[in-house]
């Protein structure tokens, strides 16, 4: 069995992120949420890392009446210039090919963020690196976490502010490119390691993906696209549903809960169970818990 059975309607949460990568809340905490918003499964898909699974997985455990956990991560890509995002789920986190790409990120990632907070030194920000650092904690460091440490230096207000051109946004002052894979290797990998993939928000702002490149992604094995995304405008949904029925890809939705910093949205974006049942279909290790 690939993915757990129901019977009656489930409440699926196929996206959402902790402290593991750039979420403001551990782990166990994330699930305490899930449970108390009634979600019957949830997805942890923190960026490039599969740390917080253990975690969130000794949370549930004694909890009755718990959602059921199903593995993921968000896995960084980039294509033509610009990041692309893929949904990865059921797959064998030690796959050698895998675990070594992730590996790689994961270290470039530390990098690039010292980079950016050297760059807003210059900037006469005031952001440090153990500033950045000490948010990060032993999670996976990403701009999130920088953003953060400008707005406790005062440099802005909110943490949104930093992604635009003026501070860490793409293309700007301090940005800095980072290393990630091309998305139909990504693809290739995950498949490789026994699971399955999804295009994360490809109609939001920053992430569009056109209908050619997704055709091209359904054409090397992705699984699926994100439909129902709190920040995907109406018609960016009709056109990925769209598309998912005519490339016959699994349409899904998340919360792409991150806790305090996406006002802890978490379940207000599901998958239909009928969705997940396909998408977990495709997989090829039973690891859902």
């Amino acid at each position: 069995m690939r993915g757990p059975a129901y019977d009656g309607p489930v409440r699926i949460d196929l996206h959402t992120h902790s402290s593991a990568s750039d979420g403001t809340d551990p782990p166990a905490e994330v699930m305490r949420r899930a449970r108390e918003r009634g979600l019957g499964m949830v997805a942890l898909t923190d960026h490039d890392t599969v740390a917080g699974h253990a975690e969130a997985r000794a949370a549930l455990a004694p909890v009755p009446h718990r959602p059921v956990l199903i593995p993921g991560m968000e896995l960084s890509c980039r294509l033509d210039g610009r990041s692309l995002h893929l949904l990865a789920y059921l797959f064998d986190p030690a796959h050698p090919g895998l675990a070594g790409e992730l590996a790689s990120i994961r270290g470039d990632r530390v990098r690039r963020a010292r980079a950016m907070v050297a760059k807003l030194g210059a900037l006469g920000t005031g952001v440090t690196w153990e500033q950045v650092a000490a948010i990060a904690g032993d999670g996976v460091v990403g701009r999130p976490h920088i953003a953060r440490a400008m707005a406790a230096a005062g440099a802005i207000s909110d943490p949104s502010e930093a992604f635009t051109t003026e501070w860490i946004g793409d293309g700007g002052r301090a940005h800095e490119d980072k290393y990630a894979l091309d998305p139909a290797v990504a693809i290739s990998l995950v498949r490789a390691a026994g699971g399955v993939s999804v295009l994360a928000h490809p109609g939001t702002a920053g992430y569009e993906v056109p209908d050619e490149v997704i055709r091209r992604l359904a054409a090397a094995g992705l699984a699926g696209v994100e439909v129902w995304h709190p920040e995907q405008p109406p018609a960016e949904r009709a056109r990925a549903r769209a598309l998912a029925g005519e490339l016959s890809l699994v349409a899904t939705g998340g919360s792409d809960d991150h806790g305090a910093l996406t006002g802890y949205r978490i379940g207000c974006e599901t998958t239909p169970a009928e969705s997940w049942e396909r998408l977990a279909a495709q997989a090829s290790r039973a690891v859902a818990s």
